[in-house]
């Protein structure tokens, strides 16, 4: 009974962490694009580009979590 109580709190702990890490790719892909463009002086390019590889690592981490449920 502990082993399967343990269990359900680890998998409770992974699925909450589910937001701070898709927030933390979209920011940190963010704030990467925003320091690039200025050290390039492409300002709108880099930042667009790396807000989109951070979008598309949080969806990637979702995607991930989904496929992870399915196979428990």
């Amino acid at each position: 009974m502990a082993k399967k109580k343990f269990s359900t709190v680890r998998e409770l702990a992974y699925y909450s962490s589910l937001g701070l890490t898709v927030a933390l790719s979209i920011f940190i892909g963010l704030f990467l694009g925003v320091w690039l463009d200025g050290v390039f002086d492409t300002k709108p390019v880099l930042t667009m580009v790396f807000l989109g590889f951070g979008i598309a690592a949080g969806f990637r981490n979702l995607l991930m979590a989904a496929r992870r449920s399915r196979n428990l």
